[in-house]
């Protein structure tokens, strides 16, 4: 018989990506076909699963059609929630600099994951787009980012008109906008325009953290990316990569931990990505982000609650019940060896999750 410490909700993940890559050079979208990261994406939701994940938010990428076999019973994972493709403007975050620009436009039709538009109009199509294919919610990229090569995090990409009409299409089918920022510029612009959360949020300061509070607006921090890749070691990153990493590194742990000592309400998320178990950002690592979370200043109780009663609020008005152990809510539990409200890197090693059920259904827990 399994010992068995502790009964907790099962895990969020509000911030990951189902792309199917070995590695962190995205130019891969491009070369890898779809049917092959799809195989890939398949095996991380086994491992998101093993680490005790019962929902995930994908914040772009395969998610929405993953997920519609996970719901039919096709293939196990986490519940999963997807936003589509990455809504970019021309030469931001979510454009492949260094491509040719009619293949990234291509790519948002092979793929999915990526989408450029400029201008209200085009911004409305894509967001009318995503909810085409039934995304959950909508994805844009506020500010730039560090892992593109060309733009700068504090800069912010969408005008407000854009990110306005963004969240109103959004909104008028009930569905919630996640906001890529690193700058405070794009984050003020975004949470004025009404977005739901705020991905990353490196620049913030009391002001920003303000404005979050009283529009109820949450911060998804994504410590785990950070830390992960500075361990590593710059490896496939470009020069230009690696000094953004380097100089947003401690600056990211202390916007969280203002974030925190400000009370804004902390989703918790990793921009988990890379289909290699071990890897630096790699699926299955998910628990990794609480002790990051500690780190920052959380209490594990308080991590713990970003990891499970915070996550749904990241879905806004499609915030489905579950995350805490409540009568009515759907029975996604975990059951784990120890207890991670004393000991939180215990939720960092799979092996110690004994036991994994989604809607009530027993998952077999460990992946090959």
């Amino acid at each position: 018989m399994v010992r068995t410490d502790t009964v907790m909700p099962g895990l969020w993940d509000c911030h990951t990506h189902l792309i199917g890559l070995t590695s962190m050079r995205l130019s891969r979208l491009v070369e890898v076909p779809v049917a092959v990261r799809a195989a890939r994406a398949t095996a991380d939701l086994r491992r998101a699963l093993a680490a005790g994940v019962t929902s995930i938010r994908d914040a772009g990428g395969l998610g929405v059609l993953l997920g519609r076999a996970v719901c039919e019973g096709s293939i196990p994972g986490p519940n999963t929630y997807g936003a589509g493709a990455i809504l970019s403007t021309t030469g931001g975050h979510g454009d492949l600099h260094d491509l040719p620009l009619s293949w990234v436009h291509d790519l948002a039709h092979l793929d999915g994951t990526l989408r450029l538009c400029d201008g209200v109009d085009r911004c409305m199509t894509a967001v009318r787009e995503q909810l085409r294919i039934g995304a959950d919610v909508i994805k844009v990229c506020a500010s730039g980012g560090v892992l593109s090569e060309r733009d700068h995090p504090i800069h912010q990409q969408f005008t407000d008109a854009e990110l306005r009409a963004i969240v109103e299409v959004a909104g008028m089918a009930e569905r919630t906008v996640m906001a890529h920022c690193h700058g405070k510029p794009g984050m003020l612009a975004a949470i004025e325009a009404g977005v739901g959360t705020i991905e990353h949020g490196t620049y913030l300061d009391e002001e920003v953290c303000a404005a979050m509070r009283e529009r109820g607006v949450a911060l998804v921090p994504t410590r785990l990316i950070v830390a992960d890749l500075m361990a590593a070691g710059q490896g496939p990153l470009s020069d230009a990569m690696w000094e953004k990493l380097v100089a947003t590194d401690a600056r990211h742990r202390d916007a969280v931990a203002l974030a925190h000592e400000q009370g804004v309400t902390i989703a918790m998320g990793t921009d988990i990505a890379i289909s290699v178990p071990d890897a630096p950002d790699a699926w299955g690592r998910h628990g990794h982000e609480l002790g990051l979370l500690c780190e920052a200043g959380l209490s594990p109780l308080a991590a713990i609650e970003a990891a499970t009663a915070n996550g749904p609020l990241s879905l806004g008005p499609r915030a489905p019940h579950t995350g805490q152990l409540v009568a009515g809510f759907d029975a996604d539990v975990i059951t784990v060896d120890g207890d991670p409200s004393t000991d939180i890197a215990i939720l960092a090693d799979p092996t110690n999750v004994t036991g994994v059920w989604v809607r009530g259904d027993r998952k077999v827990p460990g992946v090959a």
